[in-house]
């Protein structure tokens, strides 16, 4: 995560996310480096579709799709990055090891990913196969993952930038 803070500090960004399944574990790896509070607006974990709700995610998404799903994942990456007024939104939902009792529909052991840009309104997305042994295996794998996005985010926004000048 050094390397993302640092992109983030250089190019003027901000950040915030939106947490299921990874409890925080994204924000708690940004905030572990140095600046993180120049980059890092906000973030939620909402376990639960009724905070998910709260926070902006539409109840017709999460019953048509499931909240395991990809819809989920945007609706969750953008509201947040509209809440924060962040430019760089972050979205995580899935099942880590376990059946949810409450959720029955959406793939079991998948993780859905999206990363919302805010300034070009694109999302950037992964489904992770989170069948590695341990829970915390798992959310170290989608931290990697996100990780990735974002630095791709950054270095498209990058691209852009030197084709204007």
């Amino acid at each position: 995560m050094k390397k993302l803070v640092e992109e983030l500090i250089k190019n003027k960004k901000t950040i915030s996310t939106m947490e299921s399944c990874t409890g925080g574990g994204v924000a708690n790896a940004i905030t572990n480096i140095e600046g993180a509070s120049e980059v890092l607006k906000f973030s939620a974990v909402t376990y639960s579709n009724e905070y998910k709700i709260k926070m902006g995610v539409s109840s017709d998404v999460i019953d048509e799709y499931s909240v395991y799903s990809m819809e989920t994942a945007h609706e969750m990456s953008k509201h947040i990055s509209e809440f924060a007024n962040s430019d760089i939104g972050v979205g995580i939902t899935g099942k880590l090891n376990r059946v949810d009792v409450n959720n029955p529909f959406g793939k079991d052991n998948v993780v859905f990913v999206s990363v919302y840009n805010q300034n070009t309104q694109e999302y950037y997305d992964s489904e992770i196969e989170a069948v590695l042994g341990s829970r915390k295996e798992n959310k170290e794998l989608v931290i990697k993952e996100i990780e990735n996005l974002v630095m791709q985010v950054l270095g498209k926004e990058n691209q852009v930038q030197y084709k204007k000048k």
